[in-house]
């Protein structure tokens, strides 16, 4: 079932692709550009990072949208993560960023390249009445509406479970702990000759910082809600997931760092190549990861501290569009957006892959036609937006990069014995109270 669904999405895409395209009458670049655009169209720039599934649909619905607006032309990019972010801060130098741009929690470090939404949707031009404040509340800062999120999501651990039964490992549940997950690690190395799990996190910071910090108390946070300085005081909390970490790559059951380096999307995850049974991975990235792992593959809560503990993560906005202040036509950027969370037809196409749509109608017309994945996902969705949680945060400061990167460094020498988990987790939260 969960096959049939991404082929059918292709299928549909490929169909578009032709029928909108004049069947290959257009002359375009490798990056969308059509080299025969008239001067009486109006041109928009966008650009995007993500997977095939998602780079396919998202220029159906682009090619959608020219059909039905033959005064516009959308000139496209997109990238994996790493290379849209390296553009983007080109861009941004040099004033000229895309007409429509896509951020995900980092974006107050773009701020200054945003028009926000209230006046387009004061005007009109931006349609949010299907949709509730915890919804927009999930995009606003400061009292502004940056955007309309394109996607709620969450993070979880995706896992093969053929692999787990051949090797005889305990089903991940929603309420396993960093201990099941360690055993599983080291059972399905000892029993199959591959990793337990693939990379965890973004270099690993969502688990062993921001989560664990949660999941020790929850009225904590790595961050402090006001976004100014750290939001706990005992550096001991981080001292275990380096622990774990380093014992795992020590027995073969988790990646060297330099092994992580060689996973730069979702197609080289090692879960996909099948070279480890369980990854990390954000809840609306599991249809594309099946796709390119070509078989069935089942989504899980992360592990906590206790069973009984704090879950250490909550439901947030995956990403969302923006309009840039580059732009010479603000309000055609905001009309395509619109479209993009509110055209029932591109939803379908689109298929909840950004996450699970804000909009109501659309979010019931992708479930219309949804198979096993994305109803899944949705399941998983809400079973993560029913844990408790405290007060969280879901904007990222902007010294999040450089803390990640320190982490991530810090962990690498913990692994190769450099340095002491003790140390290592006093001198990341050294590091990362200095930033404020």
């Amino acid at each position: 079932m969960k096959k049939s669904m991404v082929t059918r999405l292709l299928a549909v895409v490929f169909a578009l692709t032709m029928v909108l395209s004049g069947c290959g009458n257009k002359a375009a670049d490798s990056t969308g550009t059509d080299t025969t655009s008239t001067e009486d169209q109006i041109v928009l720039r966008m650009a995007w990072w993500g997977s095939q599934v998602r780079h396919d649909a998202t220029v159906a619905v682009i090619e959608m949208y020219e059909a039905a607006n033959p005064g516009i032309k959308i000139e496209y990019e997109f990238y994996d993560a790493d290379g849209y972010w390296t553009k983007m801060n080109t861009l941004v130098a040099s004033n000229e960023v895309w007409d429509i741009f896509q951020v995900g929690g980092n974006f107050p470090t773009y701020m200054d390249k945003i028009v926000t939404m209230d006046q387009f949707i004061e005007d009109g031009i931006v349609d949010v009445s299907n949709t509730t404040e915890e919804y927009l509340n999930t995009t606003r800062y400061n009292g502004e509406q940056i955007g309309v999120s394109s996607g709620v999501n969450t993070y979880g651990i995706a896992y093969d479970p053929a692999l787990f039964e051949e090797a005889g490992a305990k089903m991940p549940t929603e309420n396993w702990t960093w201990e099941d997950w360690r055993e599983a690690c080291l059972k399905i190395h000892e029993e199959l000759g591959i990793f337990g799990s693939s990379k965890m996190g973004d270099k690993d910071f969502e688990p062993g910082a921001t989560a664990r910090v949660n999941q020790f108390d929850i009225a904590l946070n790595f961050f402090a809600t006001t976004n100014d300085q750290l939001g706990f005081d005992d550096p001991s909390i981080l001292e275990g997931y380096f622990e774990l970490r380093k014992e795992l790559v020590d027995a073969g059951a988790f990646p060297d760092p330099g092994a992580v380096s060689e996973i730069t999307d979702i197609e080289t995850d090692f879960l996909v190549t099948g070279e480890a049974a369980m990854t990390w991975v954000a809840s609306n990235q599991l249809a594309a990861l099946e796709a390119a792992a070509g078989r069935n593959l089942e989504i899980v809560p992360i592990p906590r501290i206790s069973s009984d503990g704090p879950a250490g993560l909550s439901v947030t906005s995956s990403q969302m569009l923006c309009v840039s202040k580059d732009s010479d036509v603000p309000e055609e950027a905001a009309k395509f957006i619109n479209f993009f969370l509110n055209d029932e037809e591109a939803n379908k196409i689109l298929a909840g892959e950004r996450g699970v749509p804000v909009m109501s109608h659309t979010r019931e017309a992708v479930l219309e036609v949804a198979e096993d994945t994305t109803q899944e996902v949705y399941d998983f969705v809400a079973l993560v937006g029913s844990f408790e949680t405290g007060e969280v945060n879901p904007i990222s400061p902007e010294s999040t990069p450089i803390i990640r990167d320190q982490y991530y460094l810090l962990l690498d020498q913990v692994i190769y014995g450099e340095k002491t988990p003790a140390q290592a987790a006093q001198e990341i939260f050294d590091f990362s109270a200095a930033q404020f």
